[in-house]
């Protein structure tokens, strides 16, 4: 990609040259990750003739995107207030004018580049597609092997605040025996990972490329833990039953039963003879069918988001609007760009630079649209229950989407070795609580350990 706002269209016999060589390496999409992050990472070369080969990865983001972000923010043409004095109409206008300053101003892309350059990076080949992945080994003899997953509207910047509390737990209060090796991967078509070309990038081929990358790790046993998509992607990984999978660990479960499923199909207001617990969640999950229209157009219509790589406001309006068990935009992330806590509910550690580094990860990607796609691949309602046999582990968050109550879970996970409800934290638990998210991952998977 050109520094410049409209690429340079390379010679014929370039293009030709480059392509053949990517060809003799022996991996077409090695060249469409050059094309696409060539700009603003450096990679290392391939070895010819070696697809599972381990390469690393530097960010390293020319002044020109940014200062061409910048342009772009500050040219925005914007529409009308709302009409409304809530956000019951979508992103407030007020709000993303707030964050267009701040992130045209006074935003520094460069600390969120050194922090992530702080931990090693790789890229490695995966069925046909480069994975991007942080991987950082434990100090501690024994450690056991991890596979954190993000979702959307995340990516790996959600997990960098439990990699020193989960890999070096001794500094942070905890036990050297609850120590982790943790691989961080960013999903297919998000982050540094390469974009699918082909149809068929649902949550079941990753959860096989994860195991593949795991073992091509030196991982002969691992567990894995996710949140949003990375739960989804957890629970399909269990599903799958591979022998090298240890356990999951998730803190968005997928739990419900089918008569709950079936009510919340008819609209239906009251379900009889439900429990407090589960009276709470399906009143969280009424509330949630009403904060669905990003996922309707995701999973229908993705490749009409175009605006999401046109316009820096569009695309973070867009991720800004995602629902927790508290509030459309997320709670936290409300609370975060406002710098003070809204509505009763806090940001937790979770502060506006962390929502501006993950929405500028996705600019300087440009995977708005991409990232969108697994919605469309994905063929399964993400809620119903697991109906998993595989050791699980789960959190249930009282900000989630809805707080998983235990009589479901036990049903959904057949082999339920830890289940709890912390006191607080949402739907980007390890964003805004990273200290009792890794608490809940030591003691979630502690079991298996034994």
């Amino acid at each position: 990609m050109s520094d410049s706002t409209i690429p340079q269209v390379p010679s014929r016999r370039r293009f030709i040259g480059v392509a053949a060589a990517a060809i003799a390496a022996g991996s077409l999409s090695q060249l469409a990750f050059a094309e696409t992050n060539r700009a603003i990472t450096n990679v290392a070369p391939a070895t010819v003739g070696d697809n599972n080969a381990i390469r690393p990865l530097r960010v390293r983001v020319p002044e020109s995107q940014l200062i061409d972000l910048r342009r772009r923010i500050k040219a925005t043409r914007w529409p009308e207030r709302e009409t409304v004095t809530d956000d019951t109409q979508g992103v407030p206008l007020a709000m993303m004018q707030e964050l267009a300053r701040h992130w045209s101003t006074d935003y520094d892309w460069r600390r969120c580049e050194a922090k992530l350059n702080s931990y090693p990076n790789f890229v490695t080949e995966i069925d046909g597609l480069d994975i991007h992945f942080i991987h950082v080994r434990s100090k501690h003899q024994n450690a056991m092997p991890l596979i954190v997953t993000h979702g959307w509207p995340g990516s790996i910047i959600e997990q960098l605040k439990i990699i020193d509390p989960l890999t070096n737990p001794t500094a942070h209060g905890a036990s050297a025996s609850d120590a982790f090796h943790l691989v961080i991967p960013s999903l297919p078509g998000y982050g540094f990972s390469g974009k699918p070309t082909e149809t068929g990038g649902g949550p079941e081929r990753t959860a096989r490329a994860w195991v593949q990358l795991m073992k091509r790790l030196g991982y002969e046993r691992f567990a894995s833990q996710g949140g949003d998509l990375g739960a989804i992607v957890s629970n399909v990984m269990a599903k799958q039953a591979p022998p090298e999978l240890m356990g999951i660990h998730v803190n968005l479960p997928a739990t419900l039963p089918p008569e709950i499923v079936k009510a919340l199909q008819n609209n239906a207001t009251t379900v009889p003879n439900l429990s407090d617990e589960e009276r709470h969640a399906y009143e969280q999950l009424l509330a949630l069918q009403k904060r669905r229209a990003y996922a309707l157009e995701q999973g229908t219509r993705p490749q009409t988001l175009y605006g999401l790589a046109d316009s820096p406001i569009a695309l973070a309006s867009w991720l800004m609007d995602h629902p927790d068990g508290n509030g459309q935009p997320a709670a936290a992330m409300t609370s975060a760009v406002y710098g003070h806590t809204v509505n009763g509910f806090s940001s937790g550690d979770l502060t506006r630079d962390d929502v501006l580094d993950d929405i500028t990860l996705y600019w300087l990607t440009n995977t708005g649209v991409s990232a969108a796609r697994i919605y469309w691949e994905s063929h399964f309602n993400f809620y119903a229950a697991a109906d998993v046999s595989v050791p699980a582990a789960v959190s249930a968050f009282p900000g989630e989407n809805y707080q998983a109550p235990r009589s479901w879970t036990e049903r959904a996970y057949h082999n339920l070795i830890y289940y709890n409800r912390p006191e607080k934290g949402g739907h980007f638990a390890a964003w805004e609580q990273p200290r009792i998210f890794s608490d809940e991952v030591r003691a979630g998977l502690r079991p298996l350990r034994t």
